[in-house]
């Protein structure tokens, strides 16, 4: 393994921020809310840790710019989800969410994306401590493992925090706080039902404890919580229903493998389909020349099924008046059930003379010009659709004290977190080997349904089924941190903290060969049975609040790892906020990060599984006009291998970060809030697009590996250190809450990201690309993105009207796009929400209400990339119109 040594012990060229003086508005029904201070002062000051810090101190104080989102007020409104409640906060560019797993394995399942700079540097936190990393991507956390029913608040930290948490919070952090302490027991439970058929939710949980902290000494309380949601068929929506055919767009992507089979007479170099003289017609085929093209993505699930289970336990055991234990468990199994189009075989199969099946041998016609010789197959299975589930499976335990001697907080525990990933092949993937005896037997009918006296299950016959890949992780840490004011300054006392961890990640990828290598479509390499990479990770940092004035704080933090593999590096953080006046306030700051390639990135299997898109073979069918090799059949708009994996030859990715806002508060409870970012990461650790491969074949010659025929075997597209990345924008609220009047309390709030620039660049100096506004390398960057509401309460009553905005942006436009269509712009797209909620019952709380109110459809779309066709399932929501109500009961 190639071992670095990246020693930064770099001078801080620019003073950057201020920390927090905001706690920003806390709205009643506010979906996404800023912290604010209430309106009367409490009695006696409470001193707690920040998000962002490891120096306990009042809320309002704190050092970054921080969203805090109420989860009772989440799911009041309908949300059931964490990923549904994170991809509503403009900050983060999600890329990747839980329809995303359609026609994917190997997969995080759904990730957070703050700044759209990778998944991979958003930190996710449990009660400020790491949650177990998804086995198949060891640096991501999957979203869908957290249960909401557990939480408090979610906090979302929109700087760069590498030297508070580690080192790869480049892009911010998110920390999912749960309850501390609960006496009582209740019941919840919600349903949620679309207007158009399926996409049904339902949730219950139940939520119980006992003891008083102060009176008995402990207190004790567990949750579990049970969520599932049906799929949602391509042909249950009307913007997906017609699949890969949208003329408008100039969509026509209809695969060669097709039902009935096109084939190949590698003797007379003529392609065919039997019944393409007659119009294939056979169900979602449309006749392509003398071919059949199969529009496979009709008959995809474009929503998937879920099903998740989770479950916590908490119990803090009072040591003495100055010390608690705290012991802590969390369990979650989440389950994504796909389905897409039958299984295919491009290529891969033949058919001899001697079949009953061939073309003009019995009930298939016959087609002129054939020489009577073995037929290459381009056939799509008959089994039904192929259907797989991804099962991820998470434990944490967490064993720790916490309390104050001589002055001093701390904070100690020991961690252990392990993350199981597996990919199952349910039904419709065949075997190979089977398949082809079956045609050589005569008794299988590539064309058509079975004759008479035929088997005719023999189709789902040839099905296999099983496990067929699986990873784990485990991590096992120990941290401490202590903190105390270590003497005053005329401004007031200065804050330090000195902390130090160490942790072990131990990580494994097995693959069943015996599987995997009967069904080629699985895209799993059998050659590679088991892979594995241990790391070690020694970490030390400080950090102080120095009141320089009583205007003006600044906050220091350093930090220095130690990896195993990769050397050792130092990142430091620097911060400032200025209060000139009580109603303006001004913050900046600097730091730099550094994130190691995961486990995953390093060592994950080669596997070959198909392109996202069509495209053409640049030198047998350039233009989309085969050449003098070329079949058109083989090598004209076809989804080609792609081989991706690990690369145990990767650099770190090394960051800089700066901050710079504002915040002022004119009036009471009437706040504004600006704050400008900017991110540089190089090294940055990525593969090259499939688009940009095929879009500049010359320049990436070395991506292309041909069989012995000259005919494209696969491209590469493993792990490998491209260019940087650099971007920059602006986060910007306003938030009103009134006092109470005799009609009620009023407000309302608006949370929104502009993104100025959004630079990238594939290869070390090579040119800046920038992508704002743009759909290029696999996703979109949205420029503008917010939410806004209006919401009252009055007593028992409460009204939440939410709207939810996305900026449009230039489609795909690929080039399987007619030329004619590639000037395509996505619109844009709002939803309206409306929730209420009545609390007058005894004992009984319900919520209910209506998302997306006008039913609006998801703008349409060109791209490619996934499954689903005619819209972007990670930008816009396919559900429609739907109706949802909630209820607790306390007992």
């Amino acid at each position: 393994m190639k071992k670095i040594n990246p020693t930064r012990s770099q001078a801080i060229h620019r003073v950057g921020n201020t920390i927090f003086k905001l706690s920003t508005l806390s709205l009643s029904m506010l979906y996404l809310n800023l912290a604010h201070a209430a309106e009367k002062a409490p009695a006696k000051v409470i001193k707690v840790t920040v998000t962002g810090s490891s120096i306990k101190g009042v809320a309002a104080q704190s050092a970054s710019p921080i969203t805090v989102v109420k989860v009772d007020d989440m799911i009041k409104q309908g949300v059931t989800t964490a990923e549904e409640a994170i991809n509503k906060i403009s900050a983060n560019q999600s890329n990747f969410v839980t329809a995303s797993n359609v026609s994917r394995s190997g997969t995080s399942g759904s990730t957070a994306n703050l700044r759209g700079i990778g998944a991979n540097k958003t930190l996710i936190l449990l009660n400020g401590r790491r949650l177990a990393a998804n086995a198949f991507d060891s640096g991501v956390t999957n979203l869908n493992i957290i249960p909401l029913a557990m939480l408090e608040r979610i906090e979302v930290l929109r700087d760069g925090a590498s030297a508070v948490y580690g080192t790869d919070a480049i892009g911010g952090v998110i920390n999912f706080i749960t309850k501390k302490q609960f006496t009582g027991l209740n019941i919840s439970g919600g349903l949620s039902q679309p207007e158009e058929s399926g996409g049904d939710k339902q949730d219950i949980s139940v939520f119980g404890g006992f003891g008083d902290l102060d009176e008995n000494g402990f207190n004790a309380f567990g949750v579990i919580d049970y969520r599932r949601s049906n799929d949602v068929m391509a042909r249950n929506r009307k913007f997906s229903a017609r699949g890969g055919l949208i003329p408008e767009l100039g969509v026509k992507t209809g695969y060669n493998g097709s039902q009935p089979a096109n084939f190949h007479d590698p003797t007379t170099d003529i392609t065919g389909n039997p019944y393409a003289a007659t119009g294939c017609n056979f169900p979602n085929i449309y006749p392509d020349e003398n071919n059949c093209r199969f529009n496979s993505a009709a008959l995809t699930g474009i929503v998937p099924s879920t099903e998740d289970v989770s479950a916590m336990g908490r119990m803090t055991l009072k040591l003495n008046d100055d010390f608690n234990a705290i012991g802590e468990y969390v369990y979650a199994r989440n389950e994504v059930t796909t389905s897409v189009a039958p299984d295919v075989f491009n290529g891969d199969l033949t058919l001899n003379a001697d079949s009953k099946y061939y073309p003009g041998n019995g009930i298939t016609p016959a087609v002129g010009g054939i020489s009577n010789g073995p037929l290459t197959l381009y056939l799509r299975s008959r089994a039904g659709n192929r259907v797989s589930e991804s099962i991820n499976e998470s434990h944490r335990a967490f064993a720790g004290v916490e309390g104050e001697f001589a002055g001093w907080d701390i904070n100690s525990g020991v961690t252990y977190a392990h993350s199981s990933a597996t990919d199952h092949s349910v039904s419709g993937n065949l075997n190979q080997n089977a398949t082809q005896i079956a045609l050589n037997d005569g008794v299988l009918n590539p064309f058509g349904p079975q004759a008479a006296g035929d088997d005719p299950d023999l189709w789902k016959k040839l099905n296999i089924s099983g496990d067929y890949q699986k990873a784990s992780l485990d991590s096992t840490i120990f941290d401490i941190t202590v903190s105390k004011p270590i003497f005053t300054l005329p401004a007031g006392d200065v804050g330090f903290a000195l902390g130090g961890s160490f942790r072990h990640d131990d990580w494994k990828s097995r693959v069943n060969a015996e599987l995997t290598s009967l069904s080629p479509s699985l895209g799993v390499d059998p050659d590679e049975p088991e892979n594995k990479g241990k790391r070690d990770i020694t970490s030390v940092f400080t950090e102080l609040h120095v009141p320089l004035h009583k205007t003006l704080e600044a906050q220091l933090a350093l930090r220095y790892d130690d990896y195993s593999d990769f050397g050792d590096t130092f990142n430091p953080k620097f911060s400032l906020r200025w209060e000139p006046i009580k109603q303006l306030m001004f913050r900046s700051s600097y730091s730099t990060g550094f994130r190691a390639p995961t486990l995953w990135e390093q060592n994950s299997p080669k596997s070959l599984t198909y392109t996202s898109s069509r495209y053409n073979d640049p030198v047998l069918c350039p233009g989309g006009v085969p050449a003098a090799n070329g079949e058109a059949a083989r090598d004209c708009g076809q989804q080609f291998y792609r081989q991706q994996g690990g690369n145990e030859n990767l650099n770190p990715e090394e960051s800089k970060s700066f901050t710079l806002g504002m915040v002022l508060e004119p009036i009471k409870n009437l706040v504004f809030s600006v704050d400008y970012f900017h991110i540089k990461v190089d090294d940055l650790i990525d593969s090259i697009a499939e688009q940009t491969i095929f879009g500049n074949p010359e320049k990436y010659a070395d991506k292309f590996v041909r069989n012995a025929n000259g005919s494209l075997s696969h491209i590469i597209k493993t792990e490998e250190n491209l260019g940087g990345l650099r971007t920059q924008g602006f986060d910007i609220a306003l938030n009103y809450l009134s006092p109470m009047t005799s009609t009620g309390r009023f407000g309302f709030g608006i949370d929104g990201t502009y993104i100025t620039k959004y630079d990238f660049q594939n290869e070390p100096g090579g040119d800046w690309i920038n992508n704002v506004g743009l759909y290029t390398d696999g996703r979109a960057v949205i420029r503008w993105k917010h939410t806004a509401n209006i919401n009252w309460s009055d007593d028992n009553w409460a009204l939440n009207l939410q709207q939810q905005f996305t900026r449009g942006y230039k489609d795909q436009n690929s080039n399987s796009i007619a030329a004619a269509y590639r000037n395509h712009r996505v619109s844009d797209y709002t939803i309206y929400n409306i929730s209420g909620t009545y609390k007058g019952f005894k004992n009984l709380e319900l919520s209910m209400g209506i998302k997306n109110i006008f039913d609006e459809d998801p703008p349409a779309s060109n791209v490619q990339d996934n499954s689903q066709q005619g819209y972007d399932p990670r930008y816009a929501d396919p559900l429609g119109r739907t109706y949802f109500v909630r209820g607790t009961y306390k007992f």
